[in-house]
């Protein structure tokens, strides 16, 4: 129950704080000013979010955070596959919580509309008009690279202290390459959060954002797990 809880309030702390800095902060005080953070301000804040738990609650949890990373490490021989279940429910409730707790600040200033909300999307709803099957291409190649470094900086044989940092790196570089094409998700819960509230296309397009980052995690991990053999295995 401990891990489950702290799955749970690190994908509400993902969720809130880099969905958080999109929908908030990202332009701030309007596109043509300078105070917004943009693309590479909210890059930064989903990096933070999870190297900040990672730090919290890795030992305790691991600091999955998505169901990707779950089965990515189920398929890397790095988890048990019979807690994967309940660590993807404990994962998507968080990010419902943080995405309804991001929407009632968010709907706080009179005439605001939430928008796209930060949700993930293709065709008319990828912020540079792209595809799906781009889409589809950029979720899974992402997130199998997001999990072979998750996999290597958590090795027994690399520096146990760095692991936050390289990993929260790895995500900020993530979103540098993956927002303009689908907003990013390459987590099927933190697309699950903020589509709820967005609701109409968001939601009948959220499929592609759970069944690629699934696909890519689980083709990172086992490819790291090949790679470095059973000898790396946590």
């Amino acid at each position: 129950m401990k891990k489950l809880v702290a799955e749970m309030l690190g994908t509400f702390w993902l969720v809130f704080g880099g969905c958080g800095s999109a929908v908030l902060a990202a332009a701030f005080g309007g596109t043509d000013s300078n105070l917004g953070i943009g693309l590479l301000g909210v890059s930064l804040a989903f990096g933070l979010t999870v190297m900040t738990m990672a730090y919290a609650i890795g030992h305790i949890s691991g600091c999955h955070l998505n169901p990707a990373v779950t089965l990515g490490l189920v398929a890397g021989g790095r988890h048990p596959a019979k807690e994967a279940a309940s660590y993807i429910v404990a994962q998507t409730m968080g990010a419902i919580a943080g995405a309804a707790v991001l929407y009632v600040i968010a709907t706080g200033k009179a005439g605001t509309e939430i928008g796209g909300f930060a949700s993930n999307g293709f065709d008319a709803q990828s912020p540079g008009g792209y595809g799906m099957v781009a889409a589809l291409v950029a979720e899974v190649v992402l997130t199998a690279f997001f999990l072979f470094i998750i996999m290597g900086a958590t090795s027994p044989k690399a520096p146990a202290a760095l692991a936050p940092v390289a990993i929260g790196l790895a995500l900020t570089l993530i979103h540098l390459i993956g927002i303009p094409v689908t907003n990013l998700s390459v987590n099927p819960a933190r697309s699950t959060g903020p589509a709820i509230f967005a609701g109409g296309v968001y939601l009948s397009q959220l499929w592609l954002f759970w069944v690629a980052p699934i696909v890519g995690g689980m083709i990172g991990g086992a490819g790291y797990r090949m790679l470095a053999g059973d000898e790396d295995e946590a």
